[in-house]
Formats: C-alpha cells, structure tokens, sequence
C-alpha cells in the first residue's frame, strides 16, 4: 500500500464517491494513489459510473472483452440535447467508431485491414518526412528564444505527420484540428445544450469530410491510408465506405490528439526533473525509454470506458449488468505493485513499458508505434538543436476539464540565442 498510516491520516480523502473530481486534470495524481490504497474500486455518484484504480484489475478488464464492453467508450458522456440530435439527424452523421467501440467479429475483421496499410512499413519509410516536419518547427521559433511548445510545436507537428499518412492537405488542418476539439469536448466534456448545438454542427461536418475523402479515392487512387482500404475493398476486402469513414473519423482525431498531448507532458515532465532531459543530451539512446516513462508518468489518456455486459466482479467487488465503467489509466500507471518508485519520473527505469498507456488486450491502440516514432524523433531533434531549453519561469499550466484526456492547455519554454 502505498505511503505510511501516518500520511494517509493526512490524506484530505474520506469518501471516494464524494472526493473524487472526474473532470479536474491539473493533478489528479494523489487522488488516484488513495483510492489504490483506500477504495480501489468505487461508485461515482456524480458519474453513475463504477471506478477501477488498480492495474491487475483493469487490465484484467481490457483483457475481457466478452464481459466488459467497449461499446461506450465513444458515447457522449452527456447525452446529447434534442437540437444537437435533430442537427446531427437532419446533416447525415451516421458515424459509430473506427474501431475502438466495436467488438468481434467486425472489430477483428476492420483491424486487421487497418494494421496492414497502418503498419512499421509505413511509418519507416515516413520517418524522413516526420523529421523534416519536426525541424519545419522548430525553424519557425529556434531564432527567438522562447515559444508555446503546446501551440507551436506539438498542437500542429502530429498532425501535419498523421494528415500526410491519411491523405489530408495542409491547407485543411486547421478544419481538422478544429473538429477533432469539438468531438473530444462532446465525448468527454460536461457541456451545457448550446454548446452542444455549435460541436454539433462542427460533427457533421467533420462526417461528411471523412465520407468525402473515401468518394474522392474511389475517383483518384492515392497511396495513403483511405486510398490502401479503398483499394483492398475492390480487390474484395469485406469492407464498406461507411465502414473506411469510420477509421479515418477515428484515426484523424485520435491519430494526433493524444499524440500532441503526449510531446506537451512529456516534455513538462523532462524539463521539470532537468536532470531527465541532461540525460538524453549526454545519452541519446536513452530517448525511447524516455518516450516510455514519459506515456508511463504522464500519459494522454488517464481514464477510458467500459460496460458490463453481465454481473461481473472486479477486484472481489459486484458490478451489476450494464453498469458503466471507468478505467484509471493514470492510477494503474503509478501503481505499486506493478512499478518501482512510481511518484519518480525516471528516462533509465527498468519497468516503464508495463504502462497501460495505450490500453490492453484486443483494443490496444493500433496507432501506438507512430506515437512512439513522432516522439522519439522530436526529442533526439530537440535535444541536438536546443539542449538549452528550458520551462518558463512563473507559468500555470491548465488542463482541460473532461474524464479523460490529459490535454495542457499551454507550455512555455526558453532558451538562451547565440
């Protein structure tokens, strides 16, 4: 268990049900190593949802898919108000998932014609773009001494790199970047009705720009992702269009977005403990393992969903049929058991890459390789270009409230010009 009695006493947590703060994202870090020891799995009653903080337990519910569903792990967590509903109707928006909210067989079936055109082949012969994306960043504010990290160098470099994976022109990633906000805030936020509305409109058409993009490779093959899944459907892949439109309504959010926040925390917590980011300058080869104790520490996503599709048990307590359920990622990433040292942000741990940063089982991010490579690269171009940066002194750093995306809202850093 972790801490001693005397610092539990001291612990302002009582009462799992009425402390925890689903939505608040600056530090949720003590919270989660209570529960571990106190309440590892509760009822939230501000959520309806049954919370899971241990690792072996929720990975043991990614691993049961049979019992645990991934059916709501897209569902707004506010239901949607009846103008939103009539605007998304009446606009044609009939997205349901990519893939993580399906299960077999289509699941099965629709992954593993992603994996083949989404795969290492692709992403090496990417990574000379990737850098050259990377150093068109940096370029941009090297000469300054000082930038946003989060908006100038991670809000856009993922998604320049994934957009060019997927076929999409520079010109519209703002529009992407824009829509895929507006689906994280439905999803994950507690919005009130006119917010909904303006998301809404933004929904529908981010829908009809994914289903555009499968009609234009059907008229003009292209090699890229739309373009391989529109090409294996004719050579008689059992895949539809409404089906490839649902990968890349997908892909072209969570291909970017928690690979943005990952740079953003990642590079927070190096230049917060600099003896980190001194280590990578001196040892480069230390730079994946950094990527790892960076998805480990301080991961995207601190929280995912599930339902029960029977009475179940996790961790000995009873979890009645179609309950929902939310997953601590962020708790089971720092968890005793499983991790030495968990509080100790480390780039030459031993254990980092038992992090459930990317989920587990059959629902494991399929993009997580590209993740790992945009990360890596911009760390080793960063560390070569800039070893002096440094966090501006004097900041606050927000987060976005929502239940699951860890998402800073701002990074400052500097450094000195020669």
């Amino acid at each position: 268990m972790p801490g001693s009695a005397a610092q539990l006493a001291r612990c302002p947590y009582g009462d799992a049900a009425k402390d925890f703060d689903p939505f608040e994202m600056r530090d949720p870090f003590p919270f989660y190593e209570w529960a571990r020891a106190e309440a590892p799995v509760f009822f939230s009653n501000e959520l309806k949802y049954y919370v899971v903080a241990r690792h072996a337990d929720i990975k043991a519910v990614f691993e049961d898919w049979r019992t645990f569903s991934s059916e709501n792990a897209q569902a707004p967590l506010r239901p949607m108000c009846d103008e939103g509903k009539r605007i998304m109707r009446e606009g044609g928006f009939t997205a349901y998932s990519g893939l993580s909210a399906r299960v077999p067989p289509d699941h099965t079936r629709i992954r593993k014609l992603v994996q083949g055109c989404f795969g290492p082949r692709r992403f090496r012969a990417i990574e000379p773009e990737i850098k050259a994306i990377v150093n068109q960043a940096i370029d941009a504010f090297a000469d300054r001494g000082h930038a946003d990290f989060f908006r100038e160098f991670a809000y856009d470099v993922p998604a320049l790199v994934l957009f060019k994976l997927v076929g999409i022109p520079n010109m519209d990633v703002p529009r992407v970047k824009s829509w895929a906000v507006s689906r994280a805030l439905l999803t994950w936020g507690d919005l009130s009705d006119d917010e909904q509305v303006e998301h809404a409109r933004n929904m529908v058409e981010y829908w009809n720009y994914c289903r555009e993009l499968v009609r234009l490779r059907h008229d003009d093959p292209t090699d890229d992702l739309p373009g391989d899944l529109v090409r294996l459907q004719k050579e008689g892949a059992e895949i539809s269009d409404e089906e490839i439109a649902g990968v890349l309504y997908s892909a072209l959010f969570a291909g970017h977005e928690t690979t943005t926040t990952l740079m953003a925390n990642g590079m927070r917590e190096l230049l917060q403990r600099r003896e980190n980011w001194e280590a990578i300058i001196a040892e480069p080869q230390l730079i994946p393992n950094a990527v790892e104790e960076s998805l480990r520490f301080s991961p995207s996503i601190v929280a995912w969903r599930r339902r029960a599709l029977k009475d179940a048990q996790i961790g000995g307590v009873p979890v009645p049929k179609d309950s929902n359920i939310l997953l601590l990622i962020g708790s089971a990433n720092r968890d005793e058991s499983v991790f030495s040292e968990p509080t100790r942000f480390d780039v030459r741990r031993t254990d980092a890459r038992s992090h459930l940063a990317f989920g587990y089982g059959i629902h494991t991010c399929v993009g997580q390789q590209l993740a790992r490579i945009e990360f890596a690269i911009a760390l080793g171009e960063l560390t070569r270009r800039l070893p002096g940066l440094r966090l501006a002194a004097d900041q606050t750093i927000d987060f976005v409230h929502n239940i699951s995306f860890r998402v800073p809202t701002t990074l400052r850093i500097e450094w000195d010009v020669t």
